[in-house]
């Protein structure tokens, strides 16, 4: 992608990733970014009631992928991210296999749906921490039994939400409106550059010690 926008990290500190997603990498690096990776635990990402909505999924796995983190670090600025798909109210994550990945398609084929990616910016140190959701809708045009079967077959759809990535070039996907590209690439680079500018008036202060997304008043996702 071209012509990312950029913003300072606050204080001039150290940015971390807690993501080895190599896409979001990707758009850090296209948009001039400096920063260093350093995945979040697998137990980040686990325990949430499948209940919870969409947004507030992706809300709660960035927070908690940010805190991981950020007890790990000394002056930085952590970065967290978290995206899935949604249909019908139906969270659509990363697929388990090639059969998940297909049914996720199916359900997907000819249908407008939502991707929801949670970013958390986290200054370790003051504890200062921020969380927003971005949504960008998306229509999928009819897919053939052909069309999918290649999909599947090149292996394109493991480790993506939904089982499909819009950087991959599938002419059956189209952003509705104007919606953010990055965003269903995995961070919402517009709103991530806005954030990092606003962040001393966006962020509260947050206990490193108490891992409760809802007591960091998070409430609203």
């Amino acid at each position: 992608m071209n012509g990312l926008p950029n913003a300072d990290v606050p204080g001039g500190l150290p940015l971390v990733l807690a993501s080895g997603s190599p896409r979001r990498s990707q758009l850090l690096k296209a948009a001039g970014y400096k920063f260093s990776v350093q995945p979040a635990g697998d137990d980040a990402e686990c325990g949430l009631c499948s209940s919870v909505t969409a947004p507030e999924l992706v809300a709660r796995y960035a927070f908690r992928k940010a805190l991981d983190v950020v007890r790990k670090c000394d002056d930085a600025v952590v970065l967290a991210a978290d995206t899935v798909a949604s249909c019908d109210g139906l969270v659509l994550g990363k697929p388990d296999d090639r059969d998940h990945a297909a049914a996720m398609l199916r359900r997907l084929s000819g249908r407008r749906h939502d991707v929801f990616t949670g970013v958390c910016l986290w200054r370790s140190t003051d504890g200062r921490c921020v969380v927003d959701v971005v949504r960008t809708e998306l229509q999928m045009k009819p897919i053939s039994d052909a069309t999918l079967t290649d999909h599947l077959d090149s292996g394109r759809w493991e480790g993506k939400a939904g089982a499909f990535g819009f950087q991959d070039g599938n002419d059956w996907l189209e952003i509705v409106g104007t919606g953010s590209e990055s965003n269903v690439v995995g961070l919402p680079m517009e709103r991530l550059a806005e954030m990092l500018r606003d962040f001393d008036r966006l962020s509260t202060v947050v206990d490193l010690s108490d891992d409760s997304f809802d007591s960091a008043d998070r409430s609203q996702y």
